[in-house]
Parts: C-alpha cells; structure tokens; sequence
C-alpha cells in the first residue's frame, strides 16, 4: 500500500503524455496523493491553500502581461525599432551587450527585470532586429537567430548575476543549505565570490555578442 502514495507521480506522466491541462494535472497529482496517503480532503485543500499563499509573490509576473500588451498595441514595439534605425554604428550584439550590463547591474540590487516577458520580447528583440536590418533585409532563419541570441543573452546575465543581491533567494538557500551540512558560510562571501564570476560572463558572453556580429555580417 505504500506504493500508492506514488500515484501522483503517474498521474502527472499520464497528464503530460496525453498533453492535458498542466495546472489540472498538478492540483489532480497533489490530491490523489493527499488522499493515497491517508489525509482528509480538507487537510489537502489546506495544504494547497497555504503553498500558494505562501508563494504568492511569484505569480505577480503575471500582473504585468496586460500591460505589456496594452503599451505593445499603441506601438511601443514600432517606436523602439524607428528610434534604433536612426542610430549609426548600433548592431545588434551592442544592444545585447548593453543589455547584458543592465540585467547584470540591476540583479546586484536585487531588481527583478523578468527579463523575457518585459524586456526581451517586446523591446530587446525589435530593437536589434532593427539595428541588423539597417544594411540589408533579413531572412526568417537570421530572425531566429537573433531571437535566440537575445533569450540567451539575458539567461546568462539573469543565471550568473542573480548572486550579487546579499538577499536574494538563491544566495539564502546556499548559506542555509551549507550551514545544515556543518559548513557555515555568509550570505556576504557569497556574493563577494560571485562578483568574479559575473564579471567573467559578462567578458565571455560580450565577446561572443560581438562574434555574433561579425559572422551575422557575413
């Protein structure tokens, strides 16, 4: 019978297979195992109830994908790309690095950018699809590829600089993680020795930004 606990898991491998609801899914896997392992349905509501209130924070993301759309839809896209085409000299890796910089900046003072949703998409994309297109048209597979290179741009400013904040959950979760294993560290060591390593990634994935130019000219 303790193997019945483990339904949730089949549950969510047969949810998935048959590509249904991924949040139906979820919630169906959670309280097939509640009630698998013996507790009352009102015990597994309660549960559920206190997980997402206590994680709250996460989804307010979402509150700002209406305004993302209103401010696309009354041509915040288009102004970004006409004010880029006026500027000489800006290719598309010097808007990634300058990019880079910021999200690398404001992750040292623990701003959240949600970098793919209000900034790559809707502003960083455009604008240096505008800048590449300056000399020449570009076709669809150059289009992905600067697609690709402004996702990744911020993922390595957001993965490797999310440290530098003395409060930031990662840097909290280490300090507690390290001193339940019997080997203290400060939260203040960790972020002076993620400080190198966010300097390097910005050279690396700057270099790169500018490879990127050079082969994308050819």
């Amino acid at each position: 019978m303790e193997y019945l606990k483990l339904i949730g898991i089949i549950i969510i491998i047969l949810g998935f297979a048959f590509k249904l609801d991924t949040i139906a899914v979820v919630v169906a896997a959670a309280i097939a195992t509640g009630l698998a392992s013996g507790m009352s349905i009102d015990s597994v509501l309660n549960i559920l109830g206190k997980g997402f209130m206590d994680n709250r924070m996460v989804s307010l993301f979402f509150l700002t994908l209406p305004m993302i759309g209103v401010v696309e839809s009354h041509g915040m896209k288009q102004a970004a790309v006409n004010g880029i085409s006026k500027i000489k000299n800006l290719s598309a890796g010097k808007i990634f690095n300058i990019y880079l910089a910021i999200r690398e900046v404001t992750d040292a003072f623990g701003i959240a950018l949600s970098g793919q949703v209000q900034f790559i998409r809707p502003l960083i994309n455009p604008m240096a699809q505008a800048a590449a297109s300056v000399k020449h048209d570009l076709t669809d597979k150059q289009v992905d590829l600067i697609k690709a290179r402004a996702a990744a741009t911020d993922n390595f400013g957001n993965f490797f600089a999310q440290n530098l904040f003395i409060a930031s959950s990662g840097v909290l979760l280490m300090a507690s993680t390290m001193k339940s294993l019997g080997h203290p560290v400060s939260t203040t060591s960790i972020v002076l020795y993620s400080i190198p390593v966010a300097i390097i990634t910005f050279i690396i994935v700057g270099y790169y930004n500018m490879r990127f130019d050079k082969q994308f000219n050819k």
